[in-house]
């Protein structure tokens, strides 16, 4: 019986009782050997794509407006560097790193309240640091909801309006909560006329707005966001299965079908988990709650054993019995209905409906009273995982999963991994004014996967992994999501942007000094060089597209790819005989 099986078993039934042992909340991602200075600086899940640590010189917690403006003169005045860091740090990529040793760092962990309840007009002003979770539970005391949000309910306000965080919709406004966002606050160095710092309140028909929704923190610092809600309403929502031999046409009409509609994509077992979900009147009966399982705070035994397994699969080439345990995964997640409950207990039918802020966003982990450890905490010896997700054109859509069918035909086994990791979730992301916001609606393919702890340990189907991701950011022109990806993702990502220029002209406006920009933003918006890192195993890290057999590390050679046959990946050099492999682990 899979470990993946009991995890989600033993979960479901240790949290009744979890108040009676230890819990262990995640740990701030910033730590200082010496108070709040001599700081190493990294991320929730402990370690870059380049697998670097970022240091700093210091990190300051602002308890207001006043020190945080205080904070940015001080450092404006001495020309240091300044990166925004938030409560978890669920960003992949090194958004949150000052340039140097000698930068400085603010946490917005402390600026996490309620300002205004305007509840005539609809709106609710936060500070930048409130968590997801907190947000959408306020709103919901005065009878108000934000109409979509991402499925982690552990990120902040600034963080996922800053990084394009986005819910599935293609309804109204879309499911990117930036573009629910009606005003803002931010906090960007200034002059020696502004007395070395400039506060600027954006709103409705400020052009700048539209940069600053959108900023990945090279603007300033974001204090106060103000939201345009809707009344509290319920949703009802229920799974289902079905093959996906029709998914290319069936995924240009769902997103209109249903108004949080999404899909998880089997791609080796051939299957679709599709999200019929829609808003149902408040009057609706149910009380249902979305606690998923995947979000719950786990048992470190639990954890270990199953990354003990994946460590054993990926280093033994033993991809059958990777798929073997794929589909008991998914069985036990769709036994237990990936979390959902029709009434916070247990679960007893579909559909399930409940209010909105119980049902949009997960983050059990997070709480105090709850039992081990987010599955991705770097202090146990848990999940450790690659996370691309990129947006496509709904018109290239259907050639972009064909060409993935395509992949598994060829391999039918290559792409369990991903399945271990609940499938390729695909959800619907509006077009937006924002300038780094999505130039048209599309739908955004995340694909989580094995990451090995040891630079260049052997994985199982390196090369298809490269290969879809080169597809979708490349032949398919795809826009990598702002806080998930590899470098190679990144590779010209602000020429794809018909407004990425505007952009470029608001930062130098709000900082001109370049104070909150670093090498990794500079880079990725085009300002310094390109995102590749060249060293031995590039290729196979995501930091480069290999050209030769040294870029893929030993053991490994740069071939072109199987579909997408411009790609070009790193390939295992000998074929490995799986069933022999499997047979000499069993005899053992």
């Amino acid at each position: 019986m899979s470990s993946r099986f009991w995890l989600s078993v033993i979960t479901t039934y240790f949290v009744l009782w979890c108040q009676l042992v230890f819990c262990f909340v995640p740990e701030d991602i910033v730590k200082c050997s010496n108070g709040n200075s001599d700081c190493i600086v990294t991320n929730g899940y402990g370690s870059f794509p380049d697998r670097s640590l970022c240091r700093a010189a210091d990190i300051v917690y602002p308890l207001n407006q006043d020190q945080l403006i205080s904070y940015v003169r001080d450092a404006t005045v001495a020309q240091r560097k300044i990166k925004v860091v938030t409560k978890y740090g669920h960003s992949f990529p090194k958004l949150v790193c000052p340039d140097g040793e000698d930068g400085l760092v603010i946490s917005t962990k402390n600026l996490n309240k309620v300002l205004n309840f305007d509840v005539e007009q609809q709106t609710m002003t936060v500070q930048s640091g409130m968590v997801l979770k907190q947000l959408i539970d306020e709103a919901a005391k005065v009878g108000l909801a934000l109409p979509h949000s991402p499925y982690w309910a552990g990120v902040t306000v600034g963080g996922m309006i800053s990084t394009a965080s986005h819910g599935s919709s293609l309804r109204g406004l879309g499911s990117a909560v930036h573009d629910y966002v009606v005003g803002l606050t931010i906090v960007s160095p200034g002059g020696r006329d502004d007395n070395f710092v400039k506060v600027r309140k954006l709103g409705v028909g400020d052009e700048d707005l539209k940069a600053a929704k959108v900023s990945l923190g090279v603007l300033g610092v974001i204090s106060k966001v103000t939201f345009k809600l809707q009344p509290i309403f319920k949703r009802n929502l229920t799974f289902t299965t079905k093959s996906d031999k029709d998914l290319g046409d069936k995924a240009l009409t769902f997103g209109h079908e249903h108004e949080f509609g999404d899909m998880v994509w089997l791609p080796s077992q051939r299957q679709v988990i599709y999200r019929i979900d829609d808003r149902v009147p408040v009057t609706t009966p149910g009380n249902g709650v979305y606690d998923f399982l995947p979000f719950r705070s786990i048992p470190q035994p639990i954890l270990e054993s199953v990354r003990a397994s994946e460590d054993l699969y990926e280093s033994h080439g033993l991809a059958t019995l990777r798929c073997i345990n794929s589909k008991t995964v998914t069985a036990a997640f769709l036994a237990s209905a990936f979390g959902l409950t029709n009434n916070g207990f247990i679960f007893t039918g579909y559909p399930v409906i409940g209010y909105q802020n119980k049902m949009q966003s997960a983050g059990g982990c997070l709480e105090h009273h709850q039992l081990g450890y987010c599955a991705w905490d770097p202090r146990i010896d848990g999940e450790f995982y690659y996370s691309n997700g990129f947006t496509l054109p709904l018109s290239k859509v259907k050639s972009f999963i064909q060409d993935i069918q395509k992949l598994v035909n060829i391999k039918p086994n290559s792409l369990c991994g991903v399945e271990m990791y609940y499938g390729i979730i695909m959800r619907y992301v509006k077009k937006s004014p924002a300038y780094l916001g999505k130039d048209e609606d599309g739908i955004d393919f995340d694909i989580t996967y094995y990451r090995s702890r040891e630079h260049l340990s052997p994985r199982l189907y390196d090369d298809i992994l490269s290969e879809i991701e080169q597809m979708a950011i490349f032949k398919y022109n795809g826009l990598p999501h702002w806080g998930k990806n590899r470098n190679v993702a990144f590779q010209g990502v602000i020429n794809k942007y018909k407004d990425g220029n505007k952009f470029l002209d608001v930062k130098a406006k709000y900082d001109p000094l370049g104070l909150f920009s670093s090498e990794w933003t500079d880079q990725i918006l085009g300002l310094k060089g390109g995102v590749t890192i060249k060293e031995v195993g590039c290729g196979r890290e995501g930091l480069c597209i290999c050209n030769n057999d040294t870029d893929c590390g030993p053991g490994y050679s740069c071939e072109t790819g199987r579909v997408y046959t411009i790609a070009k990946v790193c390939r295992k050099n000998k074929i490995w005989n799986e069933v022999s492999a499997e047979e000499n682990l069993s005899s053992e």
